[in-house]
């Protein structure tokens, strides 16, 4: 398959297209997706593992008789996938984040997860160390040893053995064996060199390298929790439970959803001292290893995810050219419990105050202040800035309106939204 792809692309570089089109009915693109979709739920269901999480990679190797497949450790990378595919019930969700939470992946310490479990290197001295059965287990070995031959093996002062240092893949490997005395080992290279380089392979696993994930205590590496991915975990969450709540599945599963959703956030570094944290807590960070506090600061990814994340919570949506404010997944707690005023910049960059009672929440949308407030019906108040008001007995304004709204006419000074407080999750 690979070879067919590549002669395909190798004709494109070098021919162009033919520019001869042919029709394709609607029925047999249907039939494909459908095809496509069945080999994608199959591979989805036998890449679960046993402890209830998905693998993230699987590893490929060619034999003369077929191919063998095996799997990296377990990665967050891969239950994101999962979890954003949109396979996955209400109830399998559920399975899975209980069983990350109890998996290698999960770090107590930052109440986040890490990228791959933790795992100690072996020390210097212990690396490119060959068991005893296996060189006793190839001739060829045994004897180049016998012989004191030092191309490829070597036996050191400690009866341990050892392949040449100068070794960096099974291609220096295979030079080496090319370079033995022809007369001398041939037959025992024609009978052992596969075997050889299977041990090799097996001594230094170079099919799972995975570079400084791997080998790295930092830089996204060993131990450390990379909050880019938590954060894309956090939107697949908020994603899932928000099918659940649409669906009106259990609320049970509903609840026990939402609380591995608020779970994922707390465990961001918004919600934390800096004393756990390591910096800022406002500040976006790369990575957070096991020995230290976060590190790497900047615009990361995880911002991105973080703005959809509290787009979504706070129900802002545009469709068919109207905004919409419907809320599915925001928190009764998150409003406040006492009057407070609050200042902000208008769309003139006048600094303006706005006095909040109890119930409410405030944030501004194209510099425009908007007011949730808990209220026993939903609607919405305009207030314009000539003194008229505009009332909607739904859940989004008009295209005018919201068009003022987008293009910062300055027309619109604010909006009321009257959420019942059955919407609103505990």
């Amino acid at each position: 398959m690979g070879q067919a792809g590549s002669d395909y692309r190798e004709t494109i570089y070098g021919n162009g297209f033919t520019g001869v089109k042919a029709s394709l009915s609607q029925k047999s693109i249907s039939d494909f997706i459908a095809v496509t979709l069945r080999y994608l739920d199959h591979t989805i269901d036998s890449n679960r593992r046993g402890d209830g999480l998905y693998h993230a990679y699987n590893l490929m190797k060619l034999h003369d008789k077929g191919i063998a497949i095996t799997n990296l450790s377990e990665m967050l990378e891969g239950q994101v996938a999962v979890l954003s595919s949109g396979y996955l019930t209400s109830q399998s969700t559920l399975q899975l984040l209980d069983a990350m939470r109890n998996s290698a992946l999960y770090r107590e310490d930052q109440n986040s997860y890490m990228l791959y479990p933790n795992k100690a290197l072996p020390k210097f001295l212990d690396k490119n160390t060959i068991p005893q059965d296996l060189v006793h287990a190839s001739e060829l070995l045994l004897t180049l040893v016998r012989d004191n031959n030092l191309q490829v093996i070597n036996k050191d002062i400690n009866g341990n053995y050892h392949f040449n240092g100068n070794f960096k893949n099974a291609n220096d490997l295979k030079a080496g064996l090319a370079g033995l005395n022809p007369e001398k080992y041939k037959s025992l290279l024609e009978k052992d060199k596969n075997a050889v380089l299977q041990i090799f392979e097996d001594v230094f696993n170079h099919i799972a390298f995975t570079g400084r994930s791997g080998t790295f205590y930092a830089y996204e590496g060993l131990g450390s929790i990379y909050w880019h991915m938590v954060s894309k975990l956090h939107l697949a969450v908020q994603e899932v439970c928000l099918k659940a709540i649409n669906a009106q599945d259990d609320k049970e599963f509903v609840r026990r959803l939402v609380k591995h959703y608020k779970a994922i956030g707390h465990g961001i570094g918004l919600h934390k001292s800096p004393q756990l944290y390591g910096a800022f807590p406002t500040d976006a960070y790369s990575h957070t290893p096991g020995h230290r506090g976060a590190q790497q600061p900047g615009m990361t990814g995880q911002v991105k995810e973080d703005v959809l994340i509290r787009f979504s919570e706070l129900g802002i949506q545009v469709t068919g050219g109207n905004l919409y404010f419907s809320p599915g997944i925001l928190m009764k707690d998150e409003f406040l419990t006492e009057a407070r005023t609050y200042t902000y910049f208008d769309v003139h960059g006048e600094q303006k105050d706005v006095i909040l009672e109890p119930d409410s929440l405030f944030f501004t949308y194209c510099q425009v202040p908007v007011i949730y407030k808990i209220a026993d019906k939903n609607g919405l108040e305009v207030f314009f800035d000539d003194g008229t008001k505009k009332m909607f007995y739904v859940s989004n304004l008009d295209t005018e309106t919201s068009q003022k709204i987008f293009s910062r006419t300055g027309e619109v000074s604010q909006i009321i939204v009257l959420i019942p407080e059955s919407n609103l999750l505990n």
